[in-house]
């Protein structure tokens, strides 16, 4: 489950379908993304074709990226079998 956003448009595309401050060409590819990290119940469960799953380095506790679109991506960290901190970013 998805127990807390760091990005509030993220949050608002999550809950209403809608959000000003993201391209509305790729909200159909982070509903997938945010769909599947919904529920997900270790990190791993969302390592699917095209989603470029990966762990980030340097960070504690451990970070994980999706790729989304160009060099945005999805990043989340996992506790307890949810995903926390989900942000909407531009990681390289």
């Amino acid at each position: 489950m998805i127990a807390s956003f760091k990005n509030k448009a993220l949050l608002n595309l999550w809950r209403t379908g809608r959000s000003s401050k993201i391209d509305s060409r790729v909200f159909a590819r982070i509903r997938r993304r945010l769909d599947a990290l919904h529920v997900a119940t270790k990190p791993e469960d969302v390592d699917f074709p095209g989603f470029n799953f990966r762990w980030l380095m340097g960070f504690e506790p451990t970070r994980y990226t999706v790729h989304v679109n160009g060099p945005w991506c999805i990043t989340f960290t996992f506790a307890d079998g949810d995903a926390e901190e989900v942000d909407f970013e531009q990681y390289h």
